[in-house]
């Protein structure tokens, strides 16, 4: 397509940024030899800058990061007001800081070395000083969410240790204390087994052994005022704990020769009598592995004894099972369905406390002392990963504020590489377009 002489003018000249040197070079607007005579002039600038007078514009300028030339003649105009007393009649300067700053705009004008510099500072700014900003801005962008999500990664767990810590002392039934490891257990010579049984619908706790009288086991006087135990015989008897008649605390065994046993307490060391109870046989009835097994044993006897009963009185077609109830005792066969299933709760209710963890750690602490140290050194571990994990989402959580911090530094330095890229494209594109008649320059693959 022809251009006619008159629009030749408008015609814009584009160039490629990476090539912007090459261009210059080819069409001889810069020497090849350009860096060293900008070397020198750098040289220059550092001694010149020495002596400077006090003046606010000049004050910003050397405030920037890099002198070039265009900065160097601001320096120069603004040196004609200051150093305006040191001109003669001729129009010079006596001013060595006039003389220095002229020196150094005429080696910057020299081949044009200024504009290959410009170009330098453009491609190096374009090409790698702000990608490499991009680049450390998402690195620590990506670094902040990353140390975000591991801080609550660590404050999900140290949660999760902390109520698997509380949930175990609720099991083993330990008083929290916050300020230390949880209080220990008061320390006395029996077992709390935590063992209680709701009444039953009818009014009492008692079970109906099918001997025509209940039996139970209570801890107060009887009504005869002995100590008597109901071993079913039809007398009903309670274990007591009340003066012997002779005033004192003596227990009596039931030897028939009157005589009284008294608890006594032995030094340490102190060889036991012979009718002093020793190891297993010192041990209560839930306390003695065999006697607890063996009491444990027969209430699941009873408890499937009841289930079957119940199941077969609210069966009323099995034959067979009404025809054996027959031959049952009298006062079996005048249970109702309902007291057998409130007998059965109960049962069922005594099992279930009697086989809790609690209990069931109870009996693992009787058997072994060493239990408690384990079982204390279990929980310490478990609340010593959630202080652990505690203290690294704090150091997580340092780091991110350094790299939001240094990201809040980032940012204000990749907003000034961009104004300055943006000023040297201007200026670079004014100073080609004044060789080319004015005609527009467009320098091409800026994205800062």
């Amino acid at each position: 397509m022809q251009v006619a002489p008159q629009d030749y003018q408008n015609v814009p000249i584009d160039i490629q940024t990476s090539k912007l040197m090459d261009w210059l070079q080819d069409r001889r607007h810069c020497g090849r030899r350009w860096q060293a005579q900008v070397q020198q002039v750098r040289e220059r600038i550092q001694a010149a800058l020495q002596d400077m007078p006090e003046h606010p514009e000049i004050r910003e300028l050397l405030q920037g990061s890099f002198l070039h030339y265009f900065h160097c003649l601001r320096i120069v105009e603004i040196l004609k007001g200051t150093e305006a007393s040191t001109k003669n009649l001729f129009g010079r300067y006596s001013s060595q800081r006039m003389k220095d700053w002229q020196e150094i705009v005429s080696l910057y004008e020299k081949e044009n070395a200024y504009l290959a510099e410009l170009c330098s500072l453009l491609s190096r700014s374009v090409s790698y000083e702000a990608p490499a900003l991009r680049r450390q801005l998402a690195r620590g962008l990506q670094a902040q969410q990353e140390l975000a999500r591991r801080e609550d990664e660590c404050q999900v767990r140290a949660s999760e240790l902390r109520e698997r810590y509380l949930g175990s002392c609720r099991q083993y039934g330990i008083a929290i204390d916050w300020g230390d490891f949880p209080e220990e257990p008061p320390r006395g010579g029996d077992i709390d087994w935590g063992i209680t049984v709701e009444p039953s619908p009818q009014g009492d706790d008692g079970i109906d052994w099918g001997d025509g009288e209940k039996g139970t086991v209570t801890a107060e006087p009887s009504p005869q005022g002995d100590d008597g135990i109901d071993w079913g015989d039809g007398e009903k008897g309670t274990i007591t704990a009340e003066p012997s008649p002779q005033g004192d605390d003596g227990i009596d065994w039931g030897d028939g020769g009157g005589q009284e046993g008294t608890i006594t307490v032995l030094e340490a060391g102190t060889e036991a009598p012979e009718d002093v109870a020793r190891g297993s046989d010192a041990l209560t009835l839930l306390e003695n592995a065999e006697t607890r097994n063996q009491f444990l044993d027969e209430l699941m006897e009873l408890e499937l004894f009841l289930a079957q009963r119940l199941l077969e009185m609210e069966d009323e077609a099995d034959v067979v099972a009404m025809s054996q109830l027959q031959l049952a005792p009298a006062v079996l066969q005048g249970q109702s369905s309902e007291r057998l299933r409130a007998q059965l709760a109960t049962v069922r209710e005594l099992l279930a406390q009697l086989c809790s963890p609690s209990v069931q750690h109870l009996c693992m602490i009787l058997a072994s002392p060493r239990y408690v140290e384990r079982v204390s050194a279990l929980l310490r571990q478990k609340l010593l990963q959630a202080e652990l994990l505690v203290a690294k989402r704090d150091a997580l959580a340092q780091q991110r504020r350094r790299a939001l911090a240094e990201q809040a530094a980032l940012e204000p330095k990749l907003q000034q590489l961009q104004d300055s890229t943006k000023e040297l494209q201007k200026l670079i594109e004014a100073d080609i377009s004044k060789r080319y008649g004015g005609r527009p320059v467009n320098l091409m693959g800026i994205n800062v």
